[in-house]
C-alpha cells in the first residue's frame, strides 16, 4: 500500500492532533522551518497546512485524511465531497451573531447592515435564511472591534459580528452579545473519497478511529483497584459500577477478594468514600493509556 497522506492542520488542531497521535503510539517530529513531520510510522506521511484548507484539500483528493473544525468543512462548502470518520470533541466552539450590548437586534434588521466576519459562505447563507439586508466583508482575524464604535468618529465599521467563540468570555469582555447560533463546531477527522474507495487505505483509516477511540475512551475513565473481605464483597459488588463487570480474583490465604473496575473519572469523588464505607480496603487507582469496550 502506498502511504496514507495526512494532513495536520496548525495551530490549537495540531497540538490536540499531536498528543492523541503520541498517545495511540505515533510520534511525529516537526524539524523547524519545514512542513513536513518526520513519524516512527512507515506507512503513514504526514503535512501541516493551515486550518482552513484542509477539508478542501480533501475534497479535492490532494490527500487521504486530515483534522478540520466542522465549521471550515461547511464554510468551505465541500461537506458532501468529504467523509467525516469520526468528532474528537477537541476545541468546541458556537459559530455566533453578536451586536454590541447596547443594540436591539430586531431592530438592526428593519435596516441595512454590515457583517464582519471570517467566515463568508456561512454568513451568506445566515444573511439568505433571516432576509437580512446585510453586506458581508472578511476580517481575516480577530474581529470584536470592528463592531465597537471608533473612538473618532463614533460609528461603528459593522452592526453585527458572526464569529466562533467556545465561552462567550471574549465577546462579553468586549461589550458584545450573542444574538443567533449559527452551528455548532469541533475538531473532526475526515477522509477522502477517493481514500475510503481504496479497501487497503480505508482500512489504515479505520484502524486510526478503533485507535483513536481506545485512547480518548482511556482518557475519561480510570482503573480502582481494592481488596474485599468474604463478609463485604456482595454488598461491595453491588454497590460499585463497572464497564461490564468487575474483575475478581481470590486473594492469597483465602483471605478474601481482589476487585477491578474501570470507570469514569467524574464517578471517582464520590465513588471512593462509598467503596471504602462498602468495606473496601487498599483502595488504588490508575490511569489508563487505551480502553477498548
Amino acid at each position: 500500500m502506498e502511504k496514507l497522506s495526512i494532513l495536520l492542520a496548525k495551530g490549537r488542531i495540531y497540538e490536540s492532533v499531536y498528543s492523541l497521535l503520541s498517545d495511540v503510539g505515533i510520534s511525529i517530529n516537526l524539524p523547524d522551518r519545514t512542513y513536513f513531520p518526520t513519524t516512527n510510522q512507515k506507512d503513514l506521511a504526514f503535512q501541516v497546512v493551515k486550518p482552513q484548507i484542509v477539508s478542501s484539500l480533501l475534497a479535492g483528493n490532494k490527500a487521504d485524511l486530515g483534522f478540520s473544525g466542522k465549521d471550515w468543512v461547511y464554510e468551505n462548502g465541500v461537506q458532501d465531497e468529504v467523509e467525516e470518520i469520526m468528532d474528537l470533541g477537541f476545541d468546541p466552539v458556537r459559530i455566533v451573531a453578536a451586536i454590541p450590548n447596547s443594540a436591539d437586534y430586531d431592530s438592526l434588521l428593519k435596516k441595512p447592515v454590515t457583517i464582519a466576519t471570517e467566515y463568508q459562505n456561512l454568513s451568506r447563507k445566515y444573511v439568505e435564511d433571516k432576509k437580512i439586508n446585510g453586506t458581508i466583508f472578511r476580517t481575516w482575524g480577530t474581529s470584536e472591534g470592528f463592531v465597537q464604535d471608533n473612538v473618532e468618529t463614533g460609528k461603528p465599521l459593522a452592526q453585527i459580528l458572526i464569529d466562533n467563540t467556545s465561552t462567550g468570555s471574549s465577546l462579553r469582555a468586549n461589550n458584545l452579545k450573542i444574538v443567533d447560533t449559527l452551528m455548532e463546531s469541533s475538531t473532526r477527522m475526515y477522509a477522502s473519497k477517493e481514500a475510503m474507495k481504496d479497501p487497503e487505505k480505508k482500512q489504515k483509516i479505520m484502524e486510526l478511529k478503533m485507535l483513536f477511540e481506545a485512547v480518548l475512551n482511556a482518557r475519561g475513565r480510570v482503573m480502582l483497584e481494592m481488596n474485599v473481605s468474604k463478609e463485604n464483597f456482595d454488598a461491595l459488588i453491588k454497590g460499585i459500577p463497572s464497564m461490564k463487570s468487575p474483575t475478581v480474583s481470590p486473594l492469597f490465604g483465602d483471605s478474601g477478594y481482589a476487585v477491578k473496575i474501570a470507570v469514569k473519572k467524574s464517578e471517582v469523588p464520590t465513588l471512593l468514600p462509598k467503596m471504602q464505607a462498602l468495606g473496601a480496603t487498599d483502595i488504588l487507582e490508575y490511569a489508563l493509556r487505551k480502553v477498548m469496550p
